[in-house]
């Protein structure tokens, strides 16, 4: 058993020592790669997209998609730190669902930068305080998220990214009995995504929301008769004890995040396009105006409407379609609604989020 043992290790130091030098070669690569860009962006979505998705039609196995994915995002990462290290902001603080999809997108934050909310976000990144932002947009239980919507309506900001996060969500508290918890904090969100198994497990427990799932660990922390909904990271960071997990009512809850900056990406092979766009309040308005997507075979992935705040009852559509803004079939529907269109604004092309 001992002999069988060692020999595998030493086969396992044997792989170690040529995937370390594999890695430096690369850097070495992406080190050059660097100096011949000059001022381009150092942060590449569409080529990192490209080598993921290259990436997960080999793998072979045992390891899972998302676990190559977050391997080679890591290294990604660590070569682009080379030639910068990124500023990404976030909505936080540390252990939000936001530091998440940060973290899964970027493959860890040499530079992270917590927000007290998302119009901070989009304000560091407009200034130029922080080379990237992540914000949420939508969830697939509670909907869109309103104020990042009407953020994008007016910032000179282009999405150059998207991020699909499985959110579960965990109980988690100071002691290791249930039946002593009096109140349970958490984002009102979260308290939504829960509400099934709070009702069946914790009936007569009083529910405060807060501003977010990192802030009620932080005051479940604080207190031994509360707990907290909210990741494991964060309550690893606040010392608490995870009395149960996967309590959210939908276990394909989904939370989708942009990522936001002051520049545009490159087709990809496997795009979005996300657009903002009125017309004027009259019967069949909204079908003339979708009508130029048909009839460029260009397909509509989503459609949220927000008030314009222009007028009483007048409508901003977002649109999600799929392709690059400078694909053939998707140029052409955009020159069609222009001219159709009271208002339009292309928010950004980008790559489909990778798993």
């Amino acid at each position: 058993m001992a002999d069988e043992l060692k020999k595998y290790r030493e086969q396992i130091d044997a792989i170690d020592d040529q995937i370390l030098k594999l890695v430096s070669e690369r850097a070495q690569h992406a080190r050059t790669i660097g100096s011949l860009k000059g001022g381009d962006p150092i942060y590449r979505p569409e080529r990192e997209a490209q080598v993921l998705r290259r990436l997960l039609e080999q793998n072979p196995g045992p390891l899972s998609d998302e676990a190559v994915t977050a391997i080679f995002r890591t290294v990604m990462s660590n070569c682009r730190a080379l030639e910068k290290a990124l500023s990404v902001a976030f909505l936080g603080p540390l252990g939000t669902y936001s530091e998440e999809a940060a973290v899964k997108q970027f493959g860890g934050l040499s530079s992270p930068i917590q927000c007290a909310s998302i119009d901070e976000v989009f304000r560091l990144v407009e200034a130029g305080k922080a080379d990237y932002g992540v914000v949420p947009v939508e969830n697939s239980t509670e909907g869109a998220i309103g104020r990042t919507l009407d953020l994008l309506l007016g910032s000179k900001l282009q999405v150059c990214g998207e991020v699909d996060l499985p959110v579960h969500h965990n109980l988690l508290a100071k002691g290791t009995d249930k039946s002593t918890i009096r109140k349970v904090y958490s984002h009102t969100q979260s308290l939504s995504q829960c509400h099934e198994w709070l009702m069946a497990n914790l009936p007569n427990v009083e529910l405060q929301a807060v501003v977010s799932n990192a802030e009620a660990t932080r005051l479940a922390a604080e207190d031994n008769a509360s707990a907290a909904i909210a990741s494991r990271r964060a309550g690893d960071i606040y010392g608490l004890s995870l009395l149960a997990d996967s309590i959210e009512d939908d276990p394909r809850n989904t939370t989708r995040f942009l990522v936001i900056a002051d520049h545009d990406v490159a087709p990809s092979g496997h795009d979005k396009t996300s657009l903002a766009m009125s017309v004027r309040n009259v019967p069949g308005a909204v079908v003339e105006l979708l009508a130029p997507l048909a009839q460029n075979a260009v397909s509509m992935t989503k459609l949220e409407s927000r008030p314009s705040h222009t007028g009483m009852w007048e409508y901003v559509f977002f649109v999600d379609i799929e392709g690059h803004r400078s694909d053939v079939k998707v140029a052409k529907a955009l020159q069609t609604l222009e001219n159709k269109a009271s208002f339009l604004k292309v928010l950004g092309s980008y790559p489909v989020a990778v798993v």
